[in-house]
């Protein structure tokens, strides 16, 4: 008996603004919506795509009433395809996101940053080929 990562749960005040920021950062599409409900991914699951392998996640956004108050104890790291690290962060402050501090200190090669509502992520190695 085993179990799959269906999905990643985002407790936020606005799901139609985080979904939309998310899908610009990942290149993702909204696949089901509810009140108080957005769900994001590269795909649309389906139970028989889900019992026959390992997919990747989707993002799930749900408002709750509460904000966040503390450090993540999860979250996200993106990677840059197409472009370096700094052209990356460059991008995401455009879309609403901010370089954050957690504590991390100088000299990393990573960038912690916090989407539109908060919640940290780190922008770590680019992916893109090398002229």
């Amino acid at each position: 008996m085993t179990s799959r990562f269906t999905e990643l749960v985002v407790d936020c005040h606005d799901p139609e603004r985080l979904a939309a920021f998310w899908c610009a950062v990942l290149g993702f599409k909204v696949i089901d919506r509810s009140e108080g409900k957005v769900e994001i991914g590269s795909w649309e699951p389906t139970v028989e795509e889900v019992r026959a392998r390992q997919m990747p996640p989707t993002l799930l956004f749900i408002r709750v009433p509460e904000g966040k108050t503390v450090k993540n104890r999860l979250h996200l790291d993106v990677s840059p395809i197409d472009g370096s690290t700094d052209d990356e962060v460059a991008r995401l402050v455009g879309l609403g996101a901010t370089k954050a501090d957690v504590g991390q200190g100088p000299g990393r090669s990573w960038v912690v940053m916090a989407d539109p509502e908060g919640n940290e992520f780190d922008v770590v190695r680019t992916l893109a080929p090398s002229n």
